[in-house]
């Protein structure tokens, strides 16, 4: 199998480079990433020497480029995307340029090159919020974030080239992932990383949003499972069957890490947050035998000690030395 992943430096993704080649052992993978300051070469460190593995830096947006790496690949697992909901509300236009655009062109390859399979990884957000019951895959998207709204566009743009030009697309919407490897900008990391270096943790609100919190490599699989089994044209909901108020979050963490509830600081709330995320799962698990592995506190745990044994990886991050050195290496902002 020859698979193009796209962001495959950032978390979610190169977590799932990792997963595919430790499990496949004739997979040959070319991660195609523009390296903004979350997607980060220091992610593939463990794999990048093998000889399966292919890094090129460039844009989804450069159709040129796009063009000569989709030619030499059978599959497409694109996860690359402006990601970050409070970057979008302060502007979109990023995130309109990559989430929408750069999918169009990425599916006008794999159309041109006629691909074996175009897996999509949307998220959850594109439902909007939801006070009772779970979000099944037929539900309307009603997006209230300019990313989760560039999100939408994308994942509507992958449904219309399955429809239009029958190209097989496949499209999976998972719940909040955590685990390794992720950006310090997000809720769990921020508040481990922060808890490790004696500062208060930020509480958007009363804290009472509820989020569906999956663990990376139960993601993973889930996308592995899709990719390979999934019925072309098909949506799936991967979830952790795990809902949590981000406050209960915090006070988990709060304790695994010996503070108490005076590390809590209260800040305004965001504009436009959803409270309630929440997926029906059972179409992936009745059609393609998939469910998630790891539990909760386990998977947790493991993510902890993970950011309290790897602080190099985030100190630099936090202290602003790695987005200095970004700006002057790739001119990006």
């Amino acid at each position: 199998m020859k698979l193009l992943v796209t962001g495959g430096c950032g978390f979610i993704l190169s977590n799932f480079i990792r997963y595919i080649l430790n499990k496949y052992l004739d997979c040959q993978v070319i991660n195609l990433d523009v390296l903004t300051y979350a997607g980060r070469l220091e992610n593939t460190k463990d794999f990048k020497s093998n000889k399966r593995y292919t890094f090129v830096r460039g844009d989804i947006c450069d159709k040129s480029l796009v063009d000569r790496i989709t030619r030499k690949v059978d599959y497409v697992v694109h996860g690359a995307a402006s990601s970050h909901v409070d970057k979008s509300i302060l502007g979109a236009e990023d995130f309109v340029q990559t989430n929408v655009y750069g999918t169009y062109v990425l599916l006008e390859a794999a159309k041109k090159y006629k691909l074996k399979k175009f897996l999509f990884t949307s998220t959850d957000e594109v439902y909007g919020s939801i006070k009772k019951g779970k979000f099944k895959e037929t539900d309307p998207l009603l997006p209230n974030s300019p990313y989760s709204a560039s999100k939408a566009g994308a994942d509507l743009m992958c449904r219309a080239y399955f429809k239009t030009y029958n190209l097989p697309v496949l499209i999976t919407r998972s719940s909040n992932n955590y685990g390794e490897f992720q950006f310090p900008e997000k809720l769990i990391p921020l508040f481990i990383t922060n808890l490790l270096q004696e500062k208060k943790v930020p509480i958007y609100g009363n804290g009472r949003q509820i989020r569906d919190w999956l663990y990376v490599l139960d993601n993973c699989s889930g996308i592995d499972t899709v990719l390979h089994k999934g019925k072309p044209g098909g949506v799936y909901n991967i979830g952790g069957n795990c809902e949590k108020q981000n406050i209960e979050i915090t006070k988990i963490l709060l304790k695994k890490l010996g503070k108490d509830s005076s590390w809590i600081e209260y800040v305004k709330d965001r504009p436009g947050h959803d409270f309630r995320y929440a997926l029906d799962c059972s179409k992936i698990k009745k059609e393609l035998g998939w469910e998630p592995k790891y539990k909760f506190n386990q998977a947790l745990e493991q993510t902890v000690d993970w950011y309290r044994n790897h602080q190099d990886w985030w100190k630099r991050i936090k202290s602003g030395e790695y987005l200095k050195y970004y700006r002057i290496q790739y001119g990006r902002k």
